[in-house]
């Protein structure tokens, strides 16, 4: 059954849901969607990194324990984990920047990898169940570059030291599972725990540095052309939306039925958009720039500019299939729904507004017909 908001209510409302990394662009959307389903969510994570910021801008802290803490630090994460109970985990805390990766290699491997480590260690010791989900990215798998569409049962890797953590994150989550958490022993241990690889997300509210949007956002708002790094890069662009939708309904069926069924589900899943939302840096830029109504971008391509992949594609046939999980939004209307958050951001709208705004877009994703 595809999922609906009747199906998301019945798993979430009135449970207890540990995020990692709430504070952050993904976090704070989904905090928000879960605060909607009626959830009593515990967050963990460090001070938002970027001002604005929308987990502040919408409010959030006001309708959930909001725990400020690193997920290196493992104390403090195993005592909140074992005070919270949690009945759902969504595992997102990192260090979410390719370019960043460069400049600090160790903070990103040190957060990434370790801090997965700790949060699956800390469920481990707390010993109470729990349905788990370890959010990575598409960038885990070892990329020929050829944007062909990447299944989930191909090797792990990554050129840059980013895309490498979260290969070694999946390693991670995978060797936990065998060891501690394995599905043919969930009766026993109660952990089920699966892994999320989503491809480039978009939507209102991401100000972070080195992102082709809020990069778009912050140009269109000053009126200076948009700067484009890697103009011809494809990637699978899809709303934010999209893969918190699949990250939710992964974690509902990681809960729900027999034994058996919850089992099926403690593995590795690809959330990506159909093959039309895979599209150029320049078709994002010259979309964004149609819909905010005027505009211009300039090519600032750096052939000394640190390696990122040229095309990046993920196969969504498994979670088409076995999760009945379908794209809700095409390339055209991801594109309008981000613009249109960032435009009325732009024209002053804030507090109380800009959440019914934000929880308006999560009403009219989970009501929209299934892509093809």
């Amino acid at each position: 059954m595809h999922p609906t908001s009747p199906e998301l209510e019945a798993a979430y409302s009135g449970r207890r849901v540990f995020v990692t990394g709430h504070t952050g662009f993904k976090g704070a959307w989904l905090t928000a969607w879960l605060q909607k389903l009626g959830a009593r969510v515990t967050g963990y994570a460090l001070d938002p990194d970027t001002s604005p910021s929308l987990f502040l801008e919408l409010g959030l802290a006001s309708d959930c324990e909001d725990i400020r803490a690193d997920v290196r630090d493992y104390d403090r994460l195993t005592a909140a984990l074992k005070a919270s109970r949690p009945d759902f985990v969504f595992h997102l805390a990192a260090q979410p920047l390719v370019r960043k990766s460069y400049e600090a290699p160790l903070d990103t491997l040190s957060t990434n990898v370790m801090g997965t480590a700790h949060v699956l260690d800390a469920l481990r010791v707390s010993k109470g169940p729990a349905s788990v989900v370890v959010v990575t990215s598409d960038k885990c798998y070892e990329n020929d570059g050829s944007g062909r569409p990447i299944e989930e049962s191909e090797p792990m890797g990554g050129h840059d030291v980013y895309s490498m953590s979260k290969g070694a994150t999946e390693l991670v989550v995978s060797s936990y599972r065998r060891s501690f958490f394995s599905p043919e022993r969930l009766s026993e241990h109660g952990v089920a725990v699966a892994s999320a690889r989503a491809g480039n997300v978009i939507g209102g509210g991401d100000w972070a540095r080195d992102r082709i949007v809020p990069d778009a956002v912050r140009a269109l708002g000053s009126g200076e052309p948009i700067p484009v790094r890697n103009p011809s890069a494809t990637r699978p662009w899809q709303h934010v939306l999209e893969p918190l939708g699949g990250y939710l309904l992964l974690g509902a069926r990681l809960a729900r039925g027999s034994v058996e069924d919850r089992a099926r589900y403690c593995d590795g899943w690809n959330f990506g958009p159909l093959s039309e939302g895979s599209r150029t840096v320049k078709d994002v830029v010259t979309a964004s720039i149609a819909h905010w109504g005027s505009g211009d971008w300039v090519d600032r391509s750096d052939p000394a500019a640190p390696h990122e992949a040229r095309a990046l594609g993920l196969a969504i046939t498994k979670a088409r299939a076995k999760l009945h999980w379908r794209p809700r939004w095409g390339f055209d209307e991801t594109i309008r729904r981000t613009i249109d958050w960032y435009r009325a951001h732009h024209r002053g709208t804030r507090g109380a507004a800009l959440r019914s705004l934000s929880e308006s877009q999560i009403a009219d994703y989970m009501r929209a017909t299934s892509e093809a």
